[in-house]
């Protein structure tokens, strides 16, 4: 497999994180374990507002402190997918999204990605104090959920998510 890093979002990436952004609107896809990306516009604006995210004393209040990751390919030091650690639970996270979230960009799915952005992330969790994480899947997510088990996650059972109407498979992966 190509060689990969995880990058906390820098001003370097700034372009990048723009067209990672364009490319799943352009798809209308779901911006999953981006955290505010959808909603932001200016990639600078983005980068403060993850920097933000990590510190307890600035998280909005509805919302826990998380780590934003950029999955970068090494080779043409390319942003090919995200993935946010949230550091504990909110009553909606324990329920129905877990401690992780990701994303892989549409041009670039189906290569195993997923799998080792997960992988690479996982120590992190670890070094935050997790011996165990949750991460969902929409049912029918076959990708995703390989990706769940490919890396240790035990199925726990699904629960359906109200406000969005769809079916949510939960997974354990123990540190």
């Amino acid at each position: 497999m190509e060689e990969f890093i995880l990058s906390r979002p820098t001003g370097e990436y700034a372009g990048q994180i723009a067209l990672y952004r364009q490319e799943f609107l352009d798809a209308g896809d779901s911006m999953d374990g981006t955290g505010p990306l959808r909603r932001i516009d200016d990639p600078e604006e983005y980068i403060q507002v993850c920097k933000d995210y990590e510190d307890p004393e600035k998280v909005p209040s509805h919302l826990v402190p998380a780590t934003q990751f950029l999955f970068i390919r090494k080779s043409d030091n390319k942003l090919i997918g995200m993935i946010q650690l949230r550091h504990r639970f909110n009553d909606y996270l324990e329920k129905y999204a877990g401690h992780i979230g990701y994303s892989v960009r549409p041009s670039e799915r189906r290569k195993g990605y997923a799998k080792e952005m997960l992988r690479m992330a996982l120590p992190f969790c670890h070094e935050i104090g997790l011996d165990k994480v949750l991460i969902t899947c929409i049912d029918g997510n076959v990708g995703s959920e390989k990706t769940i088990l490919a890396n240790g996650g035990v199925y726990e059972y699904t629960v359906h998510e109200p406000n969005s109407d769809r079916n949510l498979k939960r997974f354990w992966i123990t540190l």
